[in-house]
C-alpha cells in the first residue's frame, strides 16, 4: 500500500502535536511515558519529533491518558495555526 503525501498542514499539526506532548511529558523520561502508554519509545521519539505526523487515535489517546491531558484539549491546540 503506498501512503498519500501529508500536505504542509498536516505535518505542521504533526509537529505541534509533537511538542505539545513533548511539554506535556516534561520532566519525565521518554522511557517511562512510553511504556506506560503501551508504545515503544522509539514511536514517541518519532511523534515528538514529527517524524510520525499521523499517529493511529488510540496512540493519541493513551499518551492523553498517560500525561494527563484530554483528547479535546490536544484537537484544538493542534489545529490552531500561529500567525
Amino acid at each position: 500500500m503506498v501512503r498519500t503525501p501529508l500536505t504542509p498542514e498536516e505535518r505542521e499539526r504533526g509537529e505541534r502535536l509533537g511538542t505539545l506532548l513533548r511539554e506535556a511529558r516534561a520532566e519525565r523520561s521518554m522511557v517511562s511515558v512510553a511504556a506506560e502508554a503501551g508504545l515503544s519509545a522509539e514511536t514517541l521519539r518519532k511523534i515528538e519529533t514529527g517524524r510520525a505526523p499521523t499517529p493511529a487515535l488510540f496512540t493519541v489517546a493513551a499518551l492523553a491518558s498517560v500525561l494527563g491531558l484530554s483528547l479535546d484539549e490536544l484537537v484544538i491546540r493542534c489545529e490552531l495555526v500561529v500567525a
